[in-house]
């Protein structure tokens, strides 16, 4: 596999879009040597702040390819993955990820995302973010409704 092709591909797109007013990042996602699918951030463009090049390219695959899961697969990103792309990435089944630009360098530029990888590092009682349990009053959970059917 040829990780320098497929990185300058994400940089390319990153440049792309911060040339078409997006944010500077850009996401390829490759499984036997063949690019699936590819993604931009489009958080300015579409005000969606899940609109990570990694997330659009996760998508973008999942639909083109009929299936949540890409074992096998391996991301290439413009900019280390913020902890919501690392976390769609372990969802996928991505097996490899790699990256051009650091945290540091995003931090630099008020692209930073540390602040988040500090607050997942913390028991969730101590998080900022307040993450409370707190039961329905529906009958039948979904989760058990869903296990039910797998059946």
């Amino acid at each position: 596999m040829n990780h320098q092709t497929y990185i300058n591909k994400a940089v390319k797109l990153a440049q792309d879009n911060v040339q078409n007013g997006g944010k500077p990042f850009g996401a390829v996602i490759v499984k036997d040597d063949t690019v699936i699918a590819t993604g931009i951030n489009k958080a300015v463009q579409t005000g969606d702040t899940t609109s990570h090049a990694e997330t659009e390219a996760i998508r973008k695959a999942g639909i083109e390819g009929k299936s949540n899961q890409l074992k096998g697969a391996t991301l290439y990103a413009s900019g280390h993955p913020c902890p919501m792309c690392l976390a769609a990435s372990y969802l996928a089944g991505i097996e490899e990820i790699y990256y051009d630009s650091t945290l540091d360098e995003a931090e630099k530029v008020g692209l930073g995302v540390s602040h988040i990888y500090e607050e997942l590092r913390k028991n969730l009682d101590q998080q900022k973010l307040p993450l409370r349990q707190f039961s329905s009053t529906i009958e039948v959970n979904p989760i058990k409704q869903w296990a039910d059917s797998e059946k």
